[in-house]
C-alpha cells in the first residue's frame, strides 16, 4: 500500500488580495477534488497574522503528484486559477508522516462509548450464549474453549478504540484470522453471526444511538465478511497486521 505523503503550500497574503485569493482557490480546488491522487485538502488562515495561509493537500505519494497530477489536464485548470499567486508563495514542500501521530481526547472512542471493558464483556458472555444454542452456529463453535468469549472482548475492545490487551496477550490481526481458516463459513451463518452479535448489543445494555450502532454494524459487516473469505478453501493466511482501528467513520474501500 502506498504511503502518503503531505504538501503544504505557505502564501503571504495582503489583506486587500485575501478575498479574491480565497475565491481563486475556491475555484481551483474544483480540480483538487477531481483528481485521483488527492486524498484530501484544506486551506487555512492564520488567526494571529490574516496576511498568512498554508495550503495542505495530502496525495497518495509524491510521485503520483509530480508526476500524475501535474502532467494532467486538471492541473492546467489548477494552475490557472492560483497563477496570480505563484509570487507570494514562501514554501511550497512534500513532508512524509512520521510515526509521531495520534488522536485527542475530543472525540471518545467507541470503547468508551460503549462502556468499556464490562460493556464487551457482557456483549460476548450474551452472543455466545446465542450461538452455542443455535443450529445454524453451533457446529462451528464445536468445543468452543471456555476463555473463547473473554479474548473475543479483548479483541472487539481493541478494535474500537481500548487498550491494546488482544494484541499483548493473543497476537495481531493474522492471529484473529488464522481461528478461521478452514472454516468454510457459509453466507447464511455469517449473516445469522451479524444478527445475533446484534440482538447480544441490545441484552447487553449497549447504547443504542443511531451513530454508536451504524459504526458498530459496520465493523460486524466488514469483519465476517473478511472472516467468510478467509475460511474459504483457497485462502492464503495474511501477512501479520496490526488489530484493526474502528472509529465512528467509515472505512476506504480496500486497496492491496
Amino acid at each position: 500500500m502506498t504511503v502518503s505523503t503531505v504538501e503544504y503550500i505557505r502564501y503571504r497574503i495582503p489583506e486587500e488580495r485575501s478575498a479574491e485569493f480565497l475565491a481563486a482557490y475556491t475555484r481551483a480546488a474544483v480540480q483538487l477534488a477531481a483528481a485521483p491522487q488527492c486524498v484530501d485538502y484544506e486551506l487555512a488562515r492564520c488567526e494571529e497574522d490574516f496576511e498568512h495561509f498554508v495550503l495542505r493537500i495530502t496525495w497518495t505519494s509524491t510521485e503520483d503528484h509530480i508526476e500524475g497530477f501535474r502532467t494532467s489536464e486538471l492541473f492546467q485548470d489548477f494552475l490557472a486559477e492560483i497563477r496570480p499567486y505563484i509570487g507570494s508563495i514562501e514554501e511550497m514542500r512534500h513532508y512524509k508522516p512520521t510515526s509521531v501521530r495520534g488522536q485527542g481526547a475530543s472525540v471518545p472512542t467507541l470503547y468508551a462509548w460503549a462502556g468499556g471493558a464490562e460493556a464487551f464483556s457482557r456483549l460476548t458472555e450474551a452472543f455466545y450464549d446465542k450461538v452455542l444454542k443455535d443450529d445454524l452456529l453451533a457446529p462451528l463453535f464445536g468445543g468452543l474453549a471456555p476463555e473463547h468469549a473473554a479474548h473475543v472482548a479483548l479483541w472487539l475492545g481493541e478494535v474500537f478504540g481500548g487498550p491494546p490487551a488482544y494484541s499483548e496477550t493473543q497476537g495481531g490481526h493474522g492471529h484473529m484470522v488464522a481461528k478461521h481458516l478452514g472454516k468454510g463459513i457459509t453466507e447464511p451463518q455469517r449473516r445469522r453471526w451479524v444478527n445475533l452479535l446484534q440482538d447480544a448489543a441490545d441484552d447487553a445494555g449497549l447504547p443504542t444511538d443511531a451513530e454508536f450502532r451504524s459504526a458498530f454494524l459496520a465493523y460486524a459487516e466488514w469483519g465476517t465478511r473478511l472472516a467468510v473469505h478467509f475460511s474459504g478453501p483457497d485462502a492464503a493466511p495474511p501477512a501479520e497486521q496490526p488489530v484493526p482501528k474502528w472509529t465512528w467513520g467509515a472505512a476506504p474501500p480496500y486497496r492491496p
